[in-house]
């Protein structure tokens, strides 16, 4: 079992927290499905969230999820003029049987555009 890091993000529509918790959901769904994974598959999951996004910590959707044993951490992004807006990124540490080239990234609607070098 190797240790792997998977990529993903979602663009919100706007900065409300059942809103950021369905669409960080969906995002984290897709992920765990895509890759097969269960939650004992996770090591840890990093977010971050774009300087206008005020309504919630990501986290909680993955705590909402049942995801309540693993570390998790959120942080904002860079404030760069011209970035796409309300975005929540997640980069997670996981274990995986899956080469490196196997592990799919997750990048949903719009943010597709963030990455179409890995997005699936």
């Amino acid at each position: 079992m190797a240790v792997r890091a998977v990529r993903g993000a979602v663009q919100l529509e706007r900065d409300e927290a059942g809103h950021m918790d369905e669409q960080v959901g969906a995002l984290l769904t897709a992920i765990m499905e895509r890759n097969e994974l269960t939650a004992d598959d996770l090591i840890s999951i990093w977010f971050t969230a774009t300087p206008d996004l005020h309504s919630d910590f990501p986290a909680a959707a993955a705590r909402k999820l049942g995801i309540v044993d693993v570390p998790l951490i959120c942080a904002q992004e860079l404030d760069i003029e011209g970035a796409m807006p309300r975005v929540v990124r997640v980069l997670a540490h996981i274990e995986s049987g899956k080469p490196r080239a196997d592990i799919a990234h997750v990048y949903l609607g719009s943010a597709a555009a963030l990455r179409k070098d890995i997005a699936q």
